[in-house]
């Protein structure tokens, strides 16, 4: 636990900064927020197929986390046909903006990182 985030006697009192970045920086939750950011708002099928191979079931989870957290937020056209389309909050843009620079140092590093796993599962 960081230092600064909770005095260590508080021990029942949960960190704020694990609250925060539990709910937000997971795979999932990075690529689609940062997806948004990219791209705009997206329909469902359209922010499924820019992620990759998330289940229907997975994404739909994730999307609503992130909206339960104010990342982003759900519109729906009742059609016909429905249109349901997600588009990131204030607060999700900046996260995501900043979440753009860890997804361009994975892929500027991801050579380097194969390369020490290589390194690393010969010796084990």
């Amino acid at each position: 636990m960081l230092n600064d985030t909770v005095p260590r006697d508080d021990k029942d009192t949960p960190c704020p900064v694990r609250l925060v970045l539990a709910s937000a920086t997971g795979k999932w939750q990075i690529l689609i927020l940062v997806g948004l950011l990219i791209h705009g708002p997206m329909r469902f099928n359209a922010l499924r197929r820019s992620v990759g191979d998330v289940t229907q079931r997975v994404l739909t989870e994730n999307l609503r986390g992130l909206e339960r957290d104010g990342y982003l937020t759900r519109s729906v056209d009742p059609g016909p046909p429905v249109a349901v389309t997600y588009a990131l909050t204030p607060l999700g843009e900046a996260l995501a903006d900043r979440l753009k620079a860890l997804v361009g140092w994975a892929m500027e590093n991801l050579t380097r990182v194969k390369e020490a796993r290589s390194r690393y599962d010969a010796r084990v």
